[in-house]
């Protein structure tokens, strides 16, 4: 089941409606959900990414935001969704980025956190263009805060290795400057290493290679 599927499967679970998309980027999850019937509403900080995903996904709603100040009323959604996004938060804000989450759940709502891990073939590649250790580590440190200080309850993580087909390396820095247009220059001054890297940590899967990645998911709860 890849990513998209088993949050989808999720919010079939929760019998939601309302959704929030934190860290929306450009709009490719807010998309899936639309195209699942769910009502879709996407901030994330950066215009550009708002601009592109309000093009992408007509149907959505989508607003220039930082999740650690949601411009939201409490009671405004059944479920929001922190896909790939909580490590981008700044440090500091992670924590607070959660509680905002919380405060604008329903009733019986919940807050999905997916979450890439430190570690793994895919993370190995991309380390030398921008190295997330720290950031990936202290989010799943703001989501044990969260959950010590007793503001939300849930059932443990799941984790599971994403395969992500990836022809050549070539193809790999193209990926990585898809999501941050920066890596590209940082990438290419480095694409013998990354050559060398790809190399080692690539296997084979049945459309060619591929790239594993670590995951993890949380289910948040406010008590």
């Amino acid at each position: 089941m890849n990513t998209g599927a088993r949050i989808a499967s999720i919010l079939k679970e929760t019998g939601a409606r309302d959704v929030l998309d934190i860290g929306c980027g450009h709009g490719a999850l807010a998309r899936r959900m639309v195209r699942e019937g769910l009502a879709v509403t996407g901030i994330d900080p950066a215009p550009d990414a708002i601009a592109a995903a309000q093009a992408k996904v007509p149907e959505a709603q989508f607003s220039v935001a930082g999740a650690e100040a949601l411009p939201f009323d409490p009671d405004s959604f059944d479920v929001c969704v922190f896909l790939n996004s909580l490590h981008h938060v700044p440090v500091p804000l992670m924590e607070q980025a959660l509680h905002e989450a919380l405060r604008v759940l329903r009733p019986g709502g919940e807050v999905i956190v997916l979450e890439p891990l430190a570690e793994g073939p895919f993370f190995e590649v991309m380390r030398p263009v921008e190295d997330e250790t720290e950031n990936r580590r202290a989010a799943m440190a703001a989501i044990d805060a969260v959950m010590a200080s007793g503001a939300a309850t849930g059932p443990a993580p799941i984790t599971w290795s994403r395969p992500t087909p990836v022809a050549d390396t070539e193809a790999f820095i193209d990926m990585l400057a898809r999501v941050d247009p920066a890596r590209r220059a940082v990438a290419e001054a480095q694409r013998e290493r990354l050559a060398d890297l790809f190399a080692r940590h690539a296997t084979e899967g049945p459309k060619g290679p591929e790239l594993f990645q670590p995951l993890c998911l949380w289910r948040l709860r406010p008590i």
